[in-house]
């Protein structure tokens, strides 16, 4: 194995960088984050193994996180004799919203789309007001307000 690297740039310490997904229809995929999270394409590529996309946040970051999607060619999954695995139904991804209002505009539009999982159910703390959608494959993707993450980073942050 080489000592040689593809990148020039690496992390100056350990990082949390991605989870990862197999998808059934990246394009479907891809577009269902576009629509209803606030995640961008930031990378998509092709090679004889299939499909890979990566979605993140717009804008430059010193922590990047991303999701990877993968869409395997026929007879070339690496995993294939594994059943599809999706964050369901506890297991999900989470994305804090700034306003109570937010909530109740993604709701509806997942409502309207038919992939609302949960409708707005104001939780006890620290859980905050949440709705639940589901992404084409059936993963679960929490939309939350006054959850406390960005408050509580904050603080830490602040606090260092």
């Amino acid at each position: 194995m080489s000592d040689e690297s593809t990148y020039d740039v690496h992390p100056p310490e350990p990082r949390w960088t991605h989870i990862a997904l197999r998808a059934t229809d990246i394009d479907a995929t891809i577009a269902w984050f576009e629509e209803f999270t606030p995640l961008v394409l930031i990378d998509r590529r092709e090679d004889a193994q299939g499909y890979g996309a990566w979605l993140g946040m717009p804008g430059e970051t010193n922590n990047p996180f991303i999701l990877v999607l993968a869409q395997f060619h026929a007879g070339k999954d690496p995993f294939g004799e594994a059943p599809l695995a999706t964050l369901a139904p506890f297991a999900h991804f989470g994305i804090e919203m700034p306003n109570k209002a937010d909530i109740e505009a993604i709701a509806a539009k997942a409502e309207a789309a038919g992939c609302l999982g949960m409708p707005p159910t104001m939780m006890p703390p620290p859980i905050g007001y949440i709705t639940m959608l589901r992404d084409p494959d059936g993963n679960t993707v929490e939309f939350s307000w006054d959850q406390g993450v960005y408050a509580t980073l904050q603080e830490r942050w602040r606090s260092s």
